[in-house]
């Protein structure tokens, strides 16, 4: 008779939990992850604690994406995708001393891929859905600026306008008129959250409709550096997803 192997159920269940990450196009919550590995929500964090600082996984924004760890063994080409851009939002956040995201459309949504952080960046909590204020946030508009009428039209159909602040386009006449301004560098003044302004820049590639951008205090001024940094970091990411080898 052929014995059993002996098998480590934490290990197991770690290894659910990777799957679930790996398999997903977007940032994973905890309790979505939970939800689809069919484990309590306690020994779903304390794995997710367990892996994030082994590095197989990354928490960003309250979700989680495949960490260094996982992307040099498996290597996927979202995940590949991830371990390039990275270094440049990062070299961004630096520089600006504010976070950086890059975010782009696909299947039909305005998604957030990746973002960076330097120890004393501002980040902005996305506490609502970036699909769902694609009108408020500086990449979202960016985007949206990029599409043909017919997906433009299509997004805002599916989309209403949540008024997030007293500063937030709530008037799709008035967000068409924005959109058509012409402008090469996107901003929101508070339209997310208060307090906070963001600046963002289309991403120069035929594979994607992206933008990246960064989230700065209000209060401060922002310089004529700060866009060049900004586009500079843009064309980097166009680049590196338009040698032929990464799509989203």
């Amino acid at each position: 008779m052929v014995s059993q192997p002996t098998l480590i159920g934490s290990v197991q269940k770690a290894l659910r939990l990777l799957e679930a990450v790996a398999s997903s196009s977007t940032i994973v919550p905890a309790k979505k992850l939970a939800r689809l590995t069919d484990l309590p929500l306690p020994t779903t964090y304390h794995l997710l604690r367990t892996l994030e600082f082994e590095g197989y996984l990354c928490k960003v924004d309250g979700g989680y994406l495949l960490g260094t760890a996982a992307v040099a063994r498996t290597r996927p080409a979202r995940q590949e995708l991830l371990a390039r851009v990275r270094p440049v939002l990062r070299s961004l956040s630096e520089e600006l001393g504010g976070a950086t995201y890059l975010a782009a459309f696909e299947e039909g949504e305005i998604r957030l891929v990746a973002i960076a952080e330097e120890s004393e960046a501002q980040r902005v909590d996305l506490w609502v859905g970036v699909h769902e204020s694609a009108h408020a946030t500086a990449f979202g508009k960016a985007i949206l600026a990029g599409m043909d009428p017919a997906q433009r039209d299509d997004y805002l159909s599916r989309h209403d306008l949540y008024d997030l602040t007293p500063h937030t386009i709530t008037s799709k006449a008035d967000l068409a008129r924005s959109l058509a301004s012409g402008v090469t560098v996107w901003s929101d003044a508070e339209e997310y959250l208060l307090g906070v302004s963001c600046l963002a820049v289309p991403i120069p590639s035929e594979d994607l409709l992206g933008a990246v951008a960064v989230s700065l205090p209000s209060r401060r001024a922002v310089a004529e550096s700060d866009v060049q940094s900004l586009q500079r970091a843009a064309r980097r990411l166009g680049a590196s997803m338009s040698n032929g080898l990464i799509t989203i």
